[in-house]
């Protein structure tokens, strides 16, 4: 028991942890908070010196970044609220079952149906009233305790601004009459909260450019891995999403000196979601 003791006192207050490049930055009794589980074993029962650590020294888990930030929500809270249209339930109920919290992991269970549509309550008691209300919602996913207690979402769970960069060029000959020959689109790009684009288009979202972005914050950097703008439009339809806003800008340029040459038409546009 001594020992014990020794092993978890030589751990800082303060720990930092690097899942799957994901940077988290919490508390040992946090980590510690579910008895048995992987991280209490690992934080409690053993020495800093035995645990896997980055080149700064940070604690390193090679598991899904993004779905840890619900780890940690559950050990703070005992409790987990899930944003609308959550499309990761089933990797997050692995994830629980990784680190060994099997009360998170019978929870995330579907109670009704296979898409997560009923079956988003995370609570295991569904009101007959709510049910209805979730089924009158098209099974938009809403949690128990998200209808009972809405005020504990935070903001971004409930509402978020999504820009949609689309960049073309296409020449035009000397006789407007023939048909316009279009060239490769470059990419769509994808602008907003980090968490907020990763939840929506998921693994087809390229995060090479901005590859250790926090959750919380702001990225102009990442782009789609398919080039057809109206994949991206029925993806954002289908999670909520509408467009509130477009702009666009066009140059125009000769392909020689010579003005009686093909011109080469560039243009940018934007278009802005947003889900209330």
């Amino acid at each position: 028991m001594a020992q014990s003791e020794n092993q978890q006192s030589s751990f800082s207050d303060i720990i930092e942890l690097n899942v799957g490049g994901q940077v988290y930055v919490t508390r040992h009794a946090t980590l510690v908070s579910v008895p048995n589980s992987l991280l209490w074993t690992m934080f409690r029962q053993r020495s800093p010196a035995e645990l896997p650590k980055d080149s700064k020294g940070r604690y390193f888990f090679d598991r899904d970044g993004f779905l840890f930030r619900y780890i940690l929500d559950y050990l703070r809270e005992r409790d987990i609220v899930l944003p609308d249209f959550f499309k990761e339930r089933g990797r997050l109920q692995k994830e629980a079952e990784f680190f060994q919290l099997h009360e998170l992991s019978q929870r995330l269970v579907p109670a009704v149906s296979k898409d997560n549509s009923l079956g988003d309550e995370v609570g295991a008691h569904v009101d007959p009233e709510e049910a209805a209300l979730a089924c009158a919602l098209g099974g938009t996913g809403i949690t128990t305790s998200a209808v009972s207690s809405p005020s504990l979402r935070s903001p971004f769970q409930k509402y978020g601004f999504i820009t949609i960069g689309y960049r073309g060029s296409y020449t035009i000959g000397r006789d407007i009459q023939t048909d316009a020959k279009f060239r490769r689109v470059a990419r769509i790009t994808v602008c907003g909260k980090t968490s907020l684009a990763k939840e929506v288009f998921g693994e087809t979202l390229n995060e090479s450019r901005d590859p250790d972005k926090p959750p919380e914050r702001y990225t102009s950097r990442y782009y789609l891995k398919y080039n057809f703008l109206e994949q991206a439009f029925d993806r954002l339809a289908e999670v909520g999403f509408h467009m509130v806003a477009c702009s666009s800008t066009g140059t125009c340029a000769y392909a020689s000196s010579d003005p009686n040459e093909d011109k080469i038409w560039t243009s940018y546009t934007e278009y802005v979601f947003s889900r209330n």
